[in-house]
């Protein structure tokens, strides 16, 4: 067993810009020289270091096969291969002397290994798992599943049911190398995970103190909730998760959902279609009034009139049913296969207390603002099984993170909308996603939101991350009144707003960049 005892120098090896050349066979061309180190770019320790590394692991340089895991790094020292001297990679190949081997750098297994053992022959399993959620991952993203699967079996199949030697940990790790070395290297879009999460709990704890506002009783099931109920949850663009408060507790999107279907609507149809139909301005009025703009058409998607008018375009001629398992399907997409249900209860409380939403569906109907042959009633029946969409936090930040990273889902990385959808949907969720508060909304926090009478507010931080706030107590305008604290809070601290000077703006804190400094 390698007794290595230099766990700092191969931490600063882990974390250099290395390029790892693709695998190569013998008949294969050496890569362009931009791939390759040279020994001049280390200094005496570490090439003497990595002398005594490779002695012992004896990793062969090239293989037969292409297969990826035997990896290596190309680095110009002595007794490396060149193009001038073919005859020597029978020799490195074999590793017949330690001194050819000296040039070859460890594999990414090999350097994750020696950065979390610190020194160590063997490292309990627990403290690998722990090391990975500092950043930010989890052991239950869809990513990882072959590294935690093998992980179990290999775990099994040990003497202690803990311990992993640096053989057992490249053979759970190998399969997800690509994702682990981003993630230990602080690759990710915010590379200190731990500290931007103890800013979040910070801003959670204080938006945890206000009592005000009242919890939506319009609409009787929703009266039902705790007013103490509140919870936050992001995930990046590189499925960082972070969760504190009430995150598990499921509640009905209601509006949250109108910019979710809007943007299926255009990745079904196009722009052009969806806003023959809608428009696109904010209509400075209640988001339930009977009223059309100077077109007839609703304002836009984020009122009542404009989000019924937007379900009547998705899976025309289909049954409700076909409809709900389409748009539910969207949606799991979404969230990434996390939890996304539907509550009968609150389906049934709002068609028995939707008057108000039956009277704009028959004015949208007589001013003949649906599509050619569409049922109003079983339109409205299918609005509000939407409106009745069960999430959790924890699944809604994702959905937001998907909007966020452009369509594709974080932690699945499925392309599930279109580049257009998305752009479209930020651009009126940031003019219109709030209500009566959405000019106040935009101005002070800068990004891109919608709020729903559940006491939801979906935040997206564009290619950054997306965000869930939830708790119930409404203020008189129909936002929750600690998500709008923790939003303004969240961009006081952070250069999150839209319109941030990335680069002068010292005020405030960039989480994006490591140290402070470096992007």
């Amino acid at each position: 067993m390698l007794h290595f005892r230099r766990s700092t120098l191969l931490k600063e090896l882990f974390h250099t810009n290395l390029k790892r050349p693709a695998a190569v066979s013998r008949n294969k061309s050496w890569l362009p020289s931009h791939n390759c180190v040279a020994a001049a770019s280390f200094d005496a320790k570490v090439v003497s270091t990595l002398k005594v590394l490779h002695a012992d692991v004896h990793r062969p340089l090239l293989s037969g096969g292409a297969s990826w895991s035997t990896r290596s790094y190309c680095v110009k020292s002595e007794g490396a291969v060149t193009p001038d001297e073919p005859g020597k990679k029978d020799d490195v190949t074999t590793g017949a002397t330690g001194d050819k081997n000296a040039g070859i750098l460890p594999s990414l297994e090999d350097l994750l290994f020696y950065t979390i053992a610190e020194g160590q022959e063997k490292i309990p399993a627990h403290k690998f798992i722990a090391a990975l959620k500092t950043t930010g991952l989890r052991t239950g993203d869809p990513r990882l599943k072959e590294c935690m699967a093998t992980l179990k079996e290999t775990l099994k199949n040990t003497s202690d049911g803990v311990m992993l030697d640096r053989h057992l940990f490249k053979k759970c790790v190998q399969s997800n190398i690509v994702l682990l070395t981003q993630a230990f290297r602080k690759k990710f879009v915010i590379p200190d995970f731990p500290t931007f999460a103890s800013h979040i709990d910070e801003l959670y704890e204080s938006a945890k103190k206000l009592d005000e506002g009242q919890v939506a009783d319009y609409i009787p099931q929703l009266a039902k909730f705790n007013p103490d109920l509140w919870a936050v949850s992001l995930c990046t663009v590189d499925g960082q998760r972070h969760t504190v408060g009430d995150t598990k507790v499921p509640f009905c999107l209601q509006s949250c959902v109108k910019p979710l279907k809007y943007a299926i609507a255009v990745h079904d149809h196009g722009t052009d279609y969806v806003h023959s139909f809608i428009g696109k301005e904010p209509s400075g009025l209640r988001f339930n009034k009977l009223f059309l703009d100077e077109e007839d058409k609703p304002h836009n998607p984020m009122v009542n009139a404009g989000a019924i008018v937007c379900t009547s375009l998705i899976k025309q001629g289909a049954s409700n049913a076909e409809k709900f398992d389409y748009v539910m399907d969207f949606l799991n997409k979404m969230a990434g296969n996390e939890y996304v249900g539907f509550s009968n209860a609150t389906f049934q409380s709002e068609r028995e207390s939707g008057d108000r939403n039956f009277a704009i569906g028959y004015y949208l109907k007589e001013k003949k603002c649906f599509p050619e042959g569409t049922d109003m009633t079983s339109i409205l029946d299918f609005y509000f099984q939407l409106c009745s969409i069960e999430v959790t936090c924890e699944s809604a930040s994702v959905m937001a993170a998907t909007l966020a990273n452009g369509g594709f889902c974080p932690i699945t990385g499925e392309r599930v909308l279109s580049p257009e959808s998305v752009r479209d949907t930020l651009s009126l969720m940031h003019s219109c996603g709030m209500y009566d508060f959405s000019g106040q909304f935009a101005f002070h926090v800068g990004l891109p939101a919608k709020s729903g009478v559940a006491g939801g507010i979906l935040l997206v931080v564009p290619n950054v991350m997306g965000i869930m706030c939830w708790s119930p107590p409404l203020d008189k305008l129909g936002n929750s009144v600690r998500g709008i604290q923790f939003c303004t809070d969240l961009v006081e601290l952070f250069n999150f707003h839209n319109y941030d000077n990335l680069r002068h703006f010292a005020k405030k804190h960039d989480p994006r960049r490591e140290g402070g400094d470096q992007r």
